[in-house]
């Protein structure tokens, strides 16, 4: 093919995937005082989305797998440390919780320090100069294509981000946190010496100390000066709220429980709204799973069910729906004690074991983690399934409530009888729901026009 050809294919190519710029877009930040605002910047079709996407899926399994121990979850593995840390006997009546927010830790990062922090990490991390098929060069390269695109459009006009990554790009996060790893290495080691607990998540960090509260202030003192561009905010106290959780040292007793941040609304998916029943199934049984794994004690996860209780006839669901939804949960549980007379020694055994089993998404990340150097999971050959189907349909809770039932029904009888070419195909049909309301009011991007003007940036 000649050079002009190939051009040519290449701009078909180019229209076929609709590339778009970058636009910004201004939310409100709802979970915290005052209503601060945060731009995110909206990327769906821009030309180097993909190339994030890619080499987070690349990065982001190392770097967990690399920072495993001291990189928390969710607030459920803040949990599980936790009593971990007070069962091997290091929680005494003196011990301290301390919490440090990293201010504005996506756009702080200085492009050079990153990109020198990811080479160090790439170098130190991979088998033969490889992270699976690609050369640590080309993983440098599309990190520079990335942050060199980082331009969007507002109010008519075209701007170019210069410092930090674009919240909304998947890369900025796997990039920060790699910046940050190297910067706690300090903090790290001093908390393995002091047998305390270190953990972050994203911009959130989380330290224990049985020291005194001089000593642990000049060690994050010595933090703050190792880089000008990292600055941290910290409270030190017996009681802290972290992520969702309100972690509270009772002379040496350990108590958790859900913390709800003062401008939470106690809004759920309506139970009018249109979509499969199961969901609305489901909400009930995840909110009581959840409190049962934070709080610790029985009488924090008893009002946390009055509130789930509240939340629920607030939001339409009918009484009896509610109730049975709650005797679902204990029954397959085998706790009902804990429902009809707040039983503590069946509630403990509950807490622990919903506490210690994994989350979907702590399930998803170990299969990715696996081998992660060698055999990224990105990079492996995803292989169809040839026995399953997943026809689509559009839900309708006054037409279509009944369509799976009568559908299973249809194909068993007419497609998947015994001794049929189809008889061992599985349909699992899934629901598309109607537009919302949001999509049709609110006007999230600038003109299409401005959008795909991208030869004047």
């Amino acid at each position: 093919m000649t050079t002009n050809e190939t051009i040519e294919e290449i701009n078909r190519e180019l229209e076929k995937a609709q590339l778009k710029d970058i636009n910004i877009k201004i939310t409100t930040k709802i979970s915290t005082p005052q209503t601060p605002l945060r731009p995110i910047i909206a990327s769906i079709r821009a030309p180097a989305t993909l190339v994030s996407q890619f080499l987070n899926d690349l990065l982001a399994p190392i770097y967990l797998d690399v920072t495993r121990k001291y990189t928390f979850i969710n607030d459920i593995d803040v949990n599980r440390t936790l009593e971990k840390y007070a069962a091997n006997g290091y929680l005494t009546s003196t011990t301290k919780f301390v919490t440090s927010d990293v201010e504005n830790l996506y756009t702080m990062i200085p492009r050079k320090g990153a990109l020198e922090a990811l080479g160090r990490f790439c170098i130190r991390h991979s088998k033969q100069g490889k992270i699976g098929t690609f050369a640590i060069d080309h993983i440098m390269k599309m990190a520079r294509v990335i942050l060199d695109t980082n331009c969007f459009a507002y109010n008519k006009k075209y701007y170019k981000q210069i410092r930090g990554g674009a919240m909304g790009s998947a890369f900025t996060q796997v990039l920060a946190n790699i910046y940050m790893f190297e910067w706690e290495q300090d903090l790290i080691q001093y908390q393995e010496t002091h047998n305390g607990i270190y953990g972050r998540y994203i911009d959130d960090i989380f330290m224990t100390t049985n020291e005194t509260i001089e000593e642990i202030n000049r060690e994050l003192e010595k933090a703050q000066l190792k880089d000008i561009n990292i600055k941290i905010t910290t409270i030190i106290s017996t009681s802290v709220h972290f992520l969702d959780v309100t972690i509270t040292n009772e002379n040496g007793k350990l108590r958790t429980s859900i913390y709800h941040k003062p401008t939470t609304e106690p809004y759920i998916l309506p139970y009018t709204s249109d979509h499969p029943h199961h969901i609305h199934r489901n909400i009930p049984y995840e909110a009581l799973l959840r409190a049962a794994r934070i709080c610790s004690h029985v009488n924090d996860f008893n009002s946390e069910r009055i509130r789930i209780d509240m939340s629920l006839l607030l939001n339409s669901y009918p009484p009896n729906f509610i109730t049975k939804q709650f005797h679902r949960f204990f029954r397959l549980n085998s706790a009902m004690p804990v429902l009809t007379e707040l039983n503590e020694d069946v509630y403990h055994h509950l807490h622990q074991t919903l506490l210690q089993q994994p989350t979907r998404r702590e399930k998803k990340l170990i299969n990715v983690m696996h081998d992660s150097i060698i055999k990224p999971f990105v990079l492996q050959p995803k292989i169809w399934n040839k026995e399953i189907m997943y026809p689509c349909y559009l839900y309708d809770a006054s037409l279509t409530s009944n369509l799976p039932n009568q559908f299973y029904k249809w194909w068993q009888t007419y497609y998947a009888f015994p001794g049929s070419p189809l008889e061992h195909i599985k349909v699992m049909l899934v629901a598309n729901t109607h537009r919302t309301l949001e999509s049709f009011f609110i006007h999230k991007k600038p003109p299409c026009e401005l959008l795909t003007k991208m030869e004047t940036i």
